[in-house]
């Protein structure tokens, strides 16, 4: 193998191995995306605690919804002003009666299928449940494509000698 062939091919599989490592971490994402979030007890803090709400329900439902300042946390986790205020009134709906769902229905009004850990499988949504796959398929054909050029190129073959005439 010559030795521009040899780096074409050290640079194709570089890139095969960056797109299959991207691939790997999306679906590594998206399977975090589809676990349970926080499975251990989560403390709510008082303030957003109120009288007939059912401790073990907030939390639960806390864990299931992000955090829309800090993007990467739950509701139960975060800290920001805003998933304060948003903790206080989600108990508050909890206590006026409002059913998990129904605070859930709200918050995705409000702020988009981004809210939900689990968001639903609908087209606006679709490429997010398929971008792992799609990654992974795109590696594969890429990984693929750089064999079949090798297998076309004559894999070890060493190239022909130069043209004598040519000043070198």
């Amino acid at each position: 193998m010559s030795a521009r062939a040899g780096r074409r091919w050290r640079a194709a599989a570089g890139l095969a191995w960056r797109t299959l490592v991207l691939a790997l971490l999306g679906a590594g994402g998206a399977a975090a995306a589809l676990a349970q979030p926080g499975a251990a007890a989560v403390p709510v803090a008082a303030s957003a605690s109120a009288p007939g709400v059912d401790e073990a329900a907030l939390r639960a439902l806390l864990r299931e919804l992000r955090c829309v300042v800090c993007q990467n946390e739950s509701l139960a986790d975060s800290t920001a002003p805003l998933a304060q205020d948003l903790k206080r009134e989600i108990a508050a709906r909890l206590a006026a009666g409002e059913s998990p769902e129904a605070v859930r229905a709200w918050l995705t009004a409000r702020y988009g299928d981004f809210v939900s850990y689990r968001p639903p499988l609908t087209p606006a949504t679709g490429l997010l449940w398929a971008g792992p796959a799609l990654l992974a398929a795109a590696g594969l054909a890429v990984v693929w494509r750089q064999a079949r050029r090798r297998g076309a190129a004559g894999g070890d073959v060493p190239p022909a000698d130069p043209d004598p005439r040519s000043p070198a």
